[in-house]
């Protein structure tokens, strides 16, 4: 009976973090409150490249945290997101075949936040992030 007990309550856990909301944190950029998340329906994370390079890269973990690599070649730890609203949903502006988000991110030991773009185009299947690093991805959403 207290196997049953156990495996009810952890099964319920489980439901309860699969039909979450997805996490959304409020920043803070020149007395304006922002809204950001990691939570795209394409797959953000990875490793953001400018094209045949190897460096300086981006490296975005699920998480929302990363490193940015400058063009001198020094690593920052940075913590990211996608601007969104309240409620979590992302803002874009839509291109033909393409959208645009608001990218967030901060130093890890600073507290200044600062914006680039992130961009997907979906005929060529990349993201690009700050116009110059580029990382291509599967689409596992196509039907």
């Amino acid at each position: 009976m207290k196997i049953l007990r156990i495996l009810l309550i952890a099964l319920f856990f489980i439901a309860t973090k699969s039909h979450s909301q997805v996490q959304v944190d409020a920043i803070n950029y020149k007395n304006h409150e922002r809204y950001i998340t990691t939570t795209l329906n394409y797959p953000v994370p990875g490793t953001y490249l400018p094209i045949g390079q190897k460096a300086p890269s981006t490296v975005l973990n699920p998480d929302g945290t990363g490193v940015i690599q400058n063009a001198d070649l020094s690593k920052s730890k940075i913590n990211w997101g996608i601007e969104c609203t309240d409620e979590g949903t992302p803002i874009f502006k839509e291109g033909f075949n393409s959208a645009s988000y608001t990218f967030w991110y901060r130093i890890t030991d600073s507290e200044e936040w600062n914006y680039t773009q992130l961009s997907i185009h979906f005929l060529k299947k990349r993201m690009f992030l700050m116009g110059e690093r580029v990382k291509e991805y599967e689409d596992y959403n196509v039907q």
